[in-house]
């Protein structure tokens, strides 16, 4: 087991999204894919890093009991280190409940969507690492971007775009955690992702690879594509 008494790290686990573009009843985290939650699965990942954490589950108002119940059963022996909290209206004002619970101890925080079901542990620890080795960047997983882009207007192509310098961004994202809760506290506008309020505050983001498997849940068809991938056992 590993020792989660002197974490220095902590991760919130964003499972607070309403997920209507999913097309189902309940929240996105909470619906169920290849037999086990959204949640569950992220949380899987998250439990299979190498770097002992203390791990925040940011969940909607009404299925708080429902998220201890996950975290509780995925994180076993290590459940005392899960903490559950009610999000906000906005993914940022539920980042921020989560930042709200963060112990004292814990020098960098990694922010992950429960939506990325299938992110490997290997990149958790991969984003882990580099924050923790120091210095004041935040740090983003990262993929190149292979299909041709466009600039459009309206149904109209104006250019092509020179993709070398363009990337697709996943979670987990890694910041130190004092730098990122001065972040938070200075943001006057609402951002898609952490990095974006980071970069915002003047602070300088750097990226590590990313993978494949850390695709977000979005719609139907993102969600039977995780379902194959699991039948697959890939």
């Amino acid at each position: 087991a590993r020792a989660m008494s002197d974490a220095r790290l902590a991760i919130i686990v964003v499972a607070a999204g309403s997920g209507t573009r999913l097309g189902q009843q309940l929240p996105k985290a909470f619906v169920e894919l290849h037999g086990r939650t959204i949640l569950e699965h992220a949380l899987h990942g998250v439990f299979g890093a190498t770097h002992a954490a203390h791990v925040i589950i940011v969940a909607p108002a009404s299925l708080l009991a429902q998220a201890r119940t996950i975290g509780s059963r995925v994180a076993g022996a290590a459940s005392e280190h899960v903490t559950v909290v009610a999000g906000g209206d906005t993914r940022q004002a539920s980042v921020a409940a989560g930042l709200a619970v963060v112990p004292a101890t814990v020098e960098a925080v990694l922010v992950h969507d429960a939506a990325r079901a299938l992110a490997p542990s290997a990149l958790i620890d991969r984003v882990a690492s580099a924050v923790l080795g120091g210095g004041s960047q935040g740090v983003i997983p990262a993929l190149p971007v292979v299909d041709t882009v466009k600039r459009v207007e309206g149904a109209r192509v104006v250019a092509s775009v020179d993709r070398s310098d363009l990337v697709h961004v996943q979670t987990p994202q890694g910041f130190p955690r004092d730098e990122l809760l001065a972040a938070y506290a200075s943001a006057d506008a609402e951002h898609t992702d952490d990095a974006a309020l980071y970069a915002a505050s003047g602070r300088e983001v750097v990226t590590v690879p990313g993978e494949p498997r850390a695709f977000k849940i979005t719609t139907p068809w993102d969600l039977n594509r995780a379902d194959r991938m699991l039948d697959a056992g890939v």
